[in-house]
């Protein structure tokens, strides 16, 4: 990784958002509570998470389909991307998002976690697989 600092991810939905952030150095991602897209409050929401962690970037979940394809809400994630970019100038870097909520899905039940907890937490352990991803990219 070229330069030390956090970077912050979001796996973009229709009703919740899934956010991880990671130590400076890039070594350990944590999911965050999710943020509902429904709340009136959400750009500053967002806004007090990038003051608070001060990211050197953010990655966001561009959602394909397998074949490499935009998935149906690779729209609806740009319109997020265009509002965050109004709200910081923090690189914003879309990753491929395929497999993050099925990698996420098995760690939360391998850990143990039913399926009303993990329904909960699902957006956050995604956001954490495009942030390891966003991370994976970076180290090339």
């Amino acid at each position: 990784m070229s330069t030390r600092g956090r970077r912050l991810a979001f796996d973009y939905g229709s009703v919740r958002i899934g956010v991880a952030i990671c130590d400076p150095d890039g070594i350990l991602a944590t999911p965050l509570p999710f943020l509902s897209t429904a709340h009136p409050k959400l750009n500053q929401q967002i806004s007090k998470l990038i003051d608070e962690y001060e990211p050197i970037e953010i990655f966001i979940g561009n959602p394909k389909h397998l074949s490499g394809a935009d998935g149906e809400s690779a729209a609806f994630v740009e319109v997020f991307k265009a509002n965050l970019a109004l709200l910081t100038e923090v690189p914003l870097t879309l990753v491929d998002e395929r497999l993050s909520t099925v990698s996420a899905a098995r760690l939360l039940q391998d850990s143990g976690k039913n399926s009303k907890e993990s329904k909960l937490l699902i957006d956050s352990m995604s956001a954490v697989a495009i942030l390891e991803q966003g991370l994976r990219i970076e180290k090339r």
